[in-house]
């Protein structure tokens, strides 16, 4: 930065903008909500048209307010929709027990088993799965993390349809759900 061009200045100028536009923004957790953690995850698989890897990503919701959200392109490349989807269930997963024992060292332990909402049944399945099967053998290190705390009762996967996450998305979290299913997502 000892010679900057005009182009990175410009660019330093709408980024000062922005932050002193959005300097109210933030996260706020209300006292009425509920302290549960839980998350959806989510990938497109074969998604690049360049390299034909797969994008996956995750949010994690402490009560109904987002706490933790990434998205990016896996590093490998996925042999199926399913592998794509467990692929993003293991970062998911990841994510979700690190907050959950930060939470746990600030003495605030979640009362709830965690729930992982994926749209994929066979990334489900093969969450529940304690038969190992060959077909799936290239996955044997998300399968046995995911599948380990699966069988520990530290989270649990659950199936949400395509069209429910498109709904949940398109709302408001602080909104009131109409949905009944959506409702029972936070119970």
């Amino acid at each position: 930065m000892h010679a900057p061009t005009e182009s990175r200045l410009a660019a330093v100028k709408r980024i000062l903008r922005y932050l002193k536009g959005t300097s109210s923004y933030g996260i706020h957790l209300t006292r009425g909500s509920s302290l549960s953690l839980h998350g959806f995850t989510d990938a497109d698989w074969v998604g690049s048209v360049d390299d034909r890897k797969s994008t996956s990503g995750y949010i994690v919701f402490l009560g109904t307010t987002p706490v933790s959200w990434k998205s990016g392109k896996q590093r490998t490349v996925a042999h199926s929709s399913a592998e794509a989807e467990y692929k993003a269930l293991a970062d998911g997963t990841a994510e979700v027990l690190w907050l959950h024992y930060l939470l746990t060292n600030l003495c605030f332990s979640p009362s709830s088993v965690t729930t992982i909402w994926c749209n994929n049944l066979g990334a489900t399945y093969l969450s529940a799965n304690s038969i190992f099967h060959a077909r799936t053998k290239h996955v044997e290190v998300d399968y046995h993390f995911v599948r380990d705390r699966v069988a520990k009762k530290e989270i649990q996967i659950r199936f949400i349809s395509s069209k429910e996450i498109k709904y949940f998305n398109a709302m408001n979290v602080n909104k009131k759900f109409n949905n009944s299913r959506l409702k029972n997502l936070y119970s």
